[in-house]
């Protein structure tokens, strides 16, 4: 069975693809950048540095300045991969009123289970 759309959303739909394909690269390299930021190793120096701020102010600088750029890089990461989400999130919800969905990179209609039939959004026998 072809289900067909509205040709008067073909504009839309096709802004919006392009635009949640964006969102979903973005998303997967923020998240990969959040999992760097987090993996960094800048808060072992911080800590063995604040062993030595007893002796010295220096030290205690120095480790509050290496605490706070591992957080800030971590919080900063965190933003934008919330934003990478929020935007996909925001374009699901847009195909979700038209009644088709995402797996992955793939679009479909609502009521196909079995995703046999993926929809291109840039055919124009998809459109009435």
């Amino acid at each position: 069975m072809q289900r067909t759309l509205s040709a008067s959303i073909k504009f839309d739909l096709q802004q919006n693809y392009r635009r949640y394909l964006r969102f979903l690269d973005q998303y997967g390299a923020d998240n990969d950048q959040l999992k760097l930021a987090r993996a960094s190793k800048v808060w072992i120096v911080a800590l063995v540095m604040l062993v030595f701020a007893l002796a010295s102010d220096f030290f205690l600088g120095a480790s509050a300045a290496l605490f706070g750029l591992y957080f800030y890089r971590v919080a900063l990461a965190y933003v934008d991969v919330t934003k990478a989400q929020e935007g996909r999130e925001q374009s699901e919800r847009w195909f979700a009123s038209q009644g088709l969905k995402f797996e992955g990179r793939v679009l479909y209609f609502k009521d196909d289970h079995k995703l046999d039939n993926p929809v291109d959004p840039f055919a124009d026998s998809l459109y009435e």
